[in-house]
């Protein structure tokens, strides 16, 4: 017996895991990571590369679509 679950991940912006727009909660979701862990890491990204990192983020926030509670 063949199991042929085919399983796609979509990278989607977290509306239950959310602090501020949920782009770190939903790129948690879809990497399988805690998302603490990349909170910390977008955080200092952000102080180390003089703010850029935080327009990226704000990128992410636009460009990337809301998870739909399903």
């Amino acid at each position: 017996m063949t199991n042929n679950v085919n399983t796609i991940k979509k990278l989607r912006r977290s509306t239950s895991d959310r602090m501020v727009s949920g782009v770190c909660g939903g790129w948690a979701d879809y990497l399988g990571v805690d998302v603490s862990i990349l909170r910390i890491a977008m955080v200092a990204a952000a102080v180390f590369t003089g703010g850029a990192a935080a327009i990226v983020y704000a990128a992410c926030w636009f460009l990337t679509p809301e998870d739909s509670e399903e």
